[in-house]
């Protein structure tokens, strides 16, 4: 496990903003309460086999006692790279996309199924949405009832 380069956490930082837009800088200065220390300590993103997770730095100090093969996964996985180097979000992303969401979109109950099983959205399917969304940007869907349900591209 290893902190992003320059050209990784640019990746990470335009594929973020798409969706968060200026609450990036939330994302990044969060602070941390865990771990024994009493002052916070803030989030980071570190690199372990081609994927990207969002860790405390206590949790990171703690798991450099672990040798590199035997640590599978470490806090949250927010995207991984492909082979052919581009970065891709996950869904486990989605409650660290849907607390800082710049553009917002709410599914009628009817569709929220269809949506889920991977049919895209219609227009009549959309119950609100947040105002000044252009076209390519990246939305955040919730439920009626304010559940975080995926994120894609308006």
């Amino acid at each position: 496990m290893r902190p992003l380069d320059e050209t990784e956490t640019s990746a990470v930082f335009e594929k973020l903003f798409k969706f968060v837009g200026n609450n990036l800088k939330s994302i990044v200065e969060n602070p941390s309460h865990e771990g024994p220390d009493s002052n916070p300590g803030r989030y980071c993103f570190r690199l372990h086999k081609n994927r990207i997770f969002y860790a405390s730095e206590s949790l990171v100090k703690r798991a450099t006692n672990v040798a590199r093969p035997n640590l599978v996964s470490l806090c949250t996985c927010i995207g991984k790279y492909t082979h052919g180097g581009n970065f891709h979000l996950t869904v486990q992303a989605l409650n660290l996309l849907a607390a800082n969401a710049k553009h917002k979109v709410w599914l009628k109950p009817q569709s929220e199924m269809s949506f889920l099983y991977g049919n895209h959205v219609l227009k009549s399917a959309l119950g609100r949405i947040t105002d000044n969304i252009a076209p390519g940007d990246g939305v955040v869907v919730f439920s009626m009832a304010d559940v975080p349900l995926g994120f894609g591209a308006f």
